[in-house]
């Protein structure tokens, strides 16, 4: 039976104006370039759209540093970007900007449909103001000295050393980014979005599946702290669309960046015939709405954005999908070590199939960061692409061009293995729909290395000596042809430069349901390489081409904690992945005779006990312990003390004395439970 053809409606987080794409960025724009070029596949209509986000005081400040207008700017950007992800293989309907007259209009109809149904206030409050560039000062463009742990030099609204956030009035010493000035407070009318009428609404919509769970769950503290209305406003200087009958006031730049998938989908609606925006847009619409983004933008499209959207009357999201970021080698991408790679120098250097590849066999339907290993990079692609899928063609096809007159064989070898090969195909695509892409590369390489096996069990190098084997070497390699046909459809979605090169090779046109047939008595052009391994010089050389030498920008008051006992030397993610750290009952305590600051613990890890000499007689009594839970390094190497042997650590924190604290795990923990 045929499905149904479904109508869809895809978008990305939109890519800010003031900078290049990087492999941060590249994560989300693969994931969503899969997942639609699997829909269309599938025969589903399905658009997606993107644009560059314009509009903020960043891209404000940065054009005046360029000598040139903001709208010069971004169309510079603009064409950057897209081009960039063209390259990547990421290809949208519609690549637009969000300082357009779409996205004005559209702007201005969300906004007065909010004001005229009464979810738009005003009311007086007080800004730190660059009094030299008569300015009001965006949180991160105040710097000053930590009012927490005292480090200088630190944002307006958090600190790099110490992680703690506040106000950026609580900053000491404030300057302005932009000037150097002290900054002073000011008042200034803006203009809010009553966001705590939409609490019932967001909360039930969050619980219908349209976000993953733990993103719901995490929403939660929204409400449990209380919703608060939203400041939508921002005062002039600043590039973006002003406010109607407010002069002088603009729309903040997350007002109008979600509002740019709607303005990006009416420009390809405006140059497509037969495209309706009100069909996907509509209150009613039977359409789907799907956005992908990263972790760190979701309060404003999974609250703000669905509330903004109730209230003026269209459409939310059918789904939003969040995904974690790109961390390389273990770690947050670093410009120094050159890590932190743009998406042009990788181009420079590497197949950018290959950063396709290696993101779907990690990607899955969690908000888990990703890891970019370059040992693992390197390995998986030559192991996965060329060494499994690429090289079934390589081993058949030059036997097929040059004894069979480049026809495949009227024949089918091994119908069971075709079979199974045809039989894949709906697990997959159920992997591939529901954004588990590593599950559907697992499976196809599975295949992959069944279809070698055949090969290798075969042997048609040995038989085509043979004279009395020429059917079965033309049987055998033409089956080895059609199961990397199959494999080709299944990657097609994933690495469709590749899989554009295999149609031109098999003199074939690759859809879904090609991988349920089979070609028989046909021909098929001369083989040429589809894909080179990954040359770890050149992931080398992209790296050393991608470093930047970075002073450093953290000065610590010398009455700072960190001043006075500073952070130890760097280890590597593999030496802190060693450590077990397990939940462990104290089944009993006690004082150590002679002993000024140890009491020795009996620790229960479920199934073992375990004697641990820990130094926090100071902050508890023997007697408040036995019972309770904590976490412990259950792998420590046993060592000798003067009172007997500790065999592990148990974790505390504190500066000393009375205020020391033990980890206490939460409720429902085990003894012997894996803490990660």
């Amino acid at each position: 039976m045929p499905q149904k053809t479904r109508k869809i409606l895809v978008t990305s987080a939109l890519p800010y104006a003031n900078g290049s794409i990087h492999l941060g960025h590249l994560l989300e724009h693969i994931q969503t370039d899969i997942w639609t070029r699997f829909q269309r596949m599938r025969g589903h209509s399905c658009y997606s759209v993107c644009a560059d986000d314009a509009h903020g005081t960043p891209v404000m400040l940065k054009a005046q540093q360029l000598g040139i207008t903001p709208e010069q700017m971004v169309a510079q950007t603009r064409d950057e970007h897209h081009q960039d992800l063209l390259d990547f293989g990421v290809e949208y309907d519609n690549y637009h900007v969000t300082h357009s007259d779409e996205n004005k209009e559209l702007c201005e109809l969300v906004y007065n449909r909010l004001d005229e149904a009464g979810y738009i206030s005003k009311r007086i409050i007080s800004q730190l103001y660059d009094p030299e560039k008569e300015m009001f000062l965006p949180d991160r463009f105040v710097q000053g000295t930590c009012p927490k742990c005292g480090a200088e030099d630190q944002n307006g609204d958090s600190c790099d050393v110490c992680s703690a956030t506040y106000d950026p009035t609580e900053l000491k010493k404030p300057r302005s980014v932009v000037s150097g000035a002290e900054p002073v407070l000011r008042d200034s009318e803006h203009y809010f979005f009553d966001l705590p009428q939409f609490q019932d609404m967001l909360q039930d919509w969050l619980q219908s599946g349209a976000v993953q769970p733990e993103i719901a769950n995490k929403l939660k503290e929204w409400f449990e702290e209380g919703m608060h209305q939203w400041d939508i406003s921002r005062d002039a200087p600043y590039f973006g669309f002003e406010i109607p009958n407010a002069p002088g006031k603009f729309f903040y730049v997350w007002v109008d960046a979600p509002v740019g998938y709607m303005a990006s989908f009416k420009n390809l609606c405006d140059k497509t015939k037969g495209l309706s925006f009100d069909e996907y847009w509509d209150k009613d619409s039977d359409a789907e709405l799907y956005h992908f983004i990263g972790k760190d933008i979701t309060y404003f499209h999974c609250l703000f954005w669905p509330a903004m959207l109730e209230g003026a009357g269209f459409r939310k999201p059918t789904g939003v999908n969040v995904h974690g970021f790109v961390t390389v080698n273990g770690a947050k991408m670093s410009k120094s070590k050159g890590t932190f790679i743009k998406g042009r120098t990788y181009l420079d250097h590497l197949n950018p199939e290959y950063l396709r590849y290696y993101f779907a066999s990690k990607l899955s339907d969690a908000v888990s960061d990703i890891d970019l290993n370059f040992e693992d990079f390197a390995q998986k692609v030559n192991s996965d692409l060329v060494g499994k899928v690429v090289n079934i063609a390589s081993r058949c096809a030059s036997f097929i061009t040059k004894r069979f007159d480049g026809k495949l064989s009227s024949n089918v070898l091994e119908p069971e293995l075709v079979a199974e090969f045809h039989q894949a195909q709906g697990s997959i695509a159920e992997a591939f729909e529901k954004r588990q892409y590593h599950k559907a590369i697992r499976e196809i390489m599975a295949l992959a290395d069944k279809a070698n096996q055949f090969i290798d069990s075969n042997a048609p190098w040995v038989t085509i000596k043979d004279e009395s084997k020429q059917q079965f070497t033309h049987d055998v390699c033409s089956l080895g042809i059609n199961l990397f046909r199959i494999l080709v459809v299944y990657l097609k979605p994933v690495v469709p430069i590749l899989a554009s090169q295999s149609e031109a090779f098999l003199n074939d046109e690759l859809s879904w349901e090609s991988s349920q047939s089979v070609l028989t008595d046909h021909p098929i052009n001369k083989f040429k390489a589809l894909m080179q391994r990954v040359d770890m010089d050149k992931v080398n050389a992209m790296v050393e081409d991608s470093k930047e030498n970075l002073e450093p920008t953290v000065t610590l008051d010398p009455n700072s904690p960190l001043a006075k006992d500073p952070i130890a030397e760097t280890i590597s993610f593999e030496d802190f992945a060693k450590i077990d750290l397990r939940i462990a009952r104290i089944a009993k305590a006690e004082h150590v005779e002679k002993a000024d600051k140890l009491l020795r613990l009996e620790l229960d890890l479920g199934g073992e006990t375990r004697q641990v000499f820990a130094g926090i007689k100071s902050a508890y009594s023997p007697e408040d312990l036995e019972g309770k839970l904590t976490v412990m390094v259950a792998n420590l190497a046993p060592r000798k003390m003067r009172f007997g042997m500790s065999e592990g650590m148990v974790l505390a924190a504190g500066p000393g004395g009375e205020d020391l604290w033990i980890l206490q795990p939460h409720e429902g923990a085990q003894p012997g439970m894996k803490v990660k």
